[in-house]
């Protein structure tokens, strides 16, 4: 169900049970691994291939809006809309909702493709522990199952309130203990840098959310995608900049 939901890969049967739907969340940072598990060993083959580092750089930064089907894009999208519109908080929520795409949200999509190229661009010329890429996948994911499981929900939004059906402590704390491992791995792979990567990731993701949640009064689907985005940005800026360093 996690898996059919929160990525794009094919599969050849979809199974919904309601009654699984408490589990959703807690699978979301294994969505993660998988997905940061491809990008790594993606980033591994091209790097060595021989293809000139533009277009290795363009594949690699584009990977994680593709293989999820665009789903968090398109809340990172309608989130700056109506974020950066201003306007009292029933517009916002109009905008958030309007199927429309508006300029901010064009605007926001270019100058993260330009960043996210940017980093990709010097993190493929470093090549140094590509393997943090999964971490920069998994550890968004923690933090959006928990600011799901932990913030109010907006009333409007449905996915908030029916991941949350059937979700207690224990749910917390597999989601924490499944951060404190990755931070733990990116640690044993990559020494202070895989830290410095996380800590960037997480710094990201609650910058973002805080920014997003402190304008709604509530979390949704979208400020979710908003802040996961952003976050994984954050990462690859880091994995860019240490890269840079061990140069």
């Amino acid at each position: 169900m996690s898996f059919g939901m929160f990525c794009a890969i094919p599969l050849p049967k979809h199974i919904w049970d309601d009654k699984c739907m408490n589990l959703m969340l807690p699978f979301f940072p294994l969505i993660g691994a998988i997905i940061g598990a491809m990008w790594w060993g993606l980033a591994e083959l091209l790097t060595f291939s021989g293809i000139h580092i533009i277009l290795v750089s363009a594949v690699l930064a584009i990977f994680p809006f593709f293989i999820t089907g665009f789903l968090h894009l398109d809340g990172y999208m309608d989130t700056s809309d109506a974020v950066l519109s201003r306007r009292p908080l029933e517009d916002k929520l109009r905008i958030l909702k309007d199927p429309h795409t508006g300029a901010f949200a064009v605007i926001m999509v270019a100058v993260l493709f330009i960043l996210q190229f940017a980093a990709m661009y010097v993190a493929v010329e470093n090549a140094e522990y590509f393997m943090l890429l999964i971490f920069i996948s998994v550890i968004p994911r923690c933090c959006s199952a928990l600011s799901n499981l932990c913030l109010k929900p907006m009333t409007q939004s449905g996915y908030g309130n029916m991941f949350r059906q059937n979700t207690g402590i224990s749910h917390k704390l597999f989601l924490i203990f499944i951060l404190l491992i990755s931070i733990g791995l990116s640690f044993w792979f990559a020494w202070i840098y895989g830290l410095i990567v996380v800590a960037s990731v997480i710094s990201g993701y609650i910058l973002a959310m805080a920014y997003a949640y402190k304008d709604f009064k509530g979390i949704s689907g979208d400020l979710i995608g908003y802040s996961l985005v952003l976050s994984e940005l954050c990462g690859l800026f880091a994995f860019a900049v240490i890269g840079g360093l061990i140069k």
